[in-house]
């Protein structure tokens, strides 16, 4: 008897989800935007990222040949979630296995649809099909780890004739699971895909998990910050970055304000909208790190 590709038999016991057309709410899972799941950084990372507070705990490796998942490669999934979850609202049938073209997906996160753009958006799979996480969240102990990697595989799909006819990738069931679950999904800004610094997405995506819409906002330390951040970047360059941020104000729909402590520490507050009694505040702090810093 013929051995079965598990693969193979994965795909076959799935049903195939189609992409929904037309202009869906960008999704992003709550628990990708707290922890460092991806490299910060457009360079190749190898370095491991790992992290540990209480019962959480999380590794994420890479290859050598393709390295870590980075935050741009991490559309496509915000891609995968928003269809997912408009399909659900919609009372439609959802699969792990998509079924999608490169040009509706690079459409939706805001990239160009060049050959260039094609070639990359590939790339990104790759990382996202090789980079393999350990995580103890949502397990029933944190004794057991989940094990998987962003995208289980993917493949491009072709007619008789050899011409495209788009590609194929299939979900982790840990990835998915969380999708379906519409306590642990956020709206999140269409103007996200346009920032263009490694912290400064992942530091959107932590205020619109913390601060959300509250009035009052979040505070962080900044060592906080660092050791959530995974980066492998001195903490005093990740500081000057945090700073150049706040300077900024580059975050759609939140402010930030630098806040100096006597012992000499800094945290980083941010909060959503324009509330005028906390700007006031933001402004007062803005005009005294333009004076005291030389950037």
């Amino acid at each position: 008897m013929p051995i079965r590709d598990p693969q193979e038999s994965e795909r076959e016991q799935l049903q195939v989800f189609r992409a929904l057309p037309g202009e869906l709410a960008p999704r992003d899972a709550q628990d990708l935007m707290i922890y460092p799941w991806f490299s910060l950084a457009k360079s190749k990372r190898v370095t491991p990222l790992e992290f540990r507070a209480g019962e959480i705990a999380l590794r994420v490796e890479g290859t050598a040949e393709h390295g870590i998942a980075t935050i741009w490669d991490a559309d496509v999934l915000i891609w995968a979630a928003s269809q997912i979850v408009e399909a659900r609202d919609a009372g439609l049938a959802t699969s792990r296995l998509m079924v999608a073209t490169p040009h509706e997906i690079l459409r939706f996160i805001h990239r160009g649809t060049s050959l260039r753009d094609y070639q990359r958006l590939k790339a990104a799979l790759d990382r996202l099909q090789s980079t393999t996480v350990a995580t103890t969240i949502r397990q029933v102990s944190t004794r057991r780890q989940h094990r998987f990697s962003w995208i289980n595989e993917w493949k491009e799909l072709a007619d008789g004739q050899g011409r495209p006819r788009g590609m194929e990738l299939i979900l982790p069931d840990w990835f998915y699971t969380g999708v379906l679950d519409e306590t642990l999904v956020l709206t999140i800004d269409r103007t996200y895909f346009d920032l263009t610094g490694g912290i400064e997405r992942w530091l959107y995506r932590l205020a619109r998990k913390h601060a959300g819409r509250q009035p009052g906002g979040w505070r962080f330390d900044f060592r906080h910050l660092y050791a959530k951040s995974g980066s492998l970047a001195r903490f005093s360059d990740f500081a000057l970055d945090l700073r150049r941020i706040a300077r900024r104000q580059s975050l759609p729909g939140y402010w930030l304000n630098i806040e100096r402590h006597a012992d000499g520490t800094e945290s980083l507050a941010l909060c959503a909208g324009r509330d005028p009694h906390w700007l006031a505040g933001a402004v007062s702090q803005l005009a005294q790190t333009l004076a005291g810093d030389k950037l």
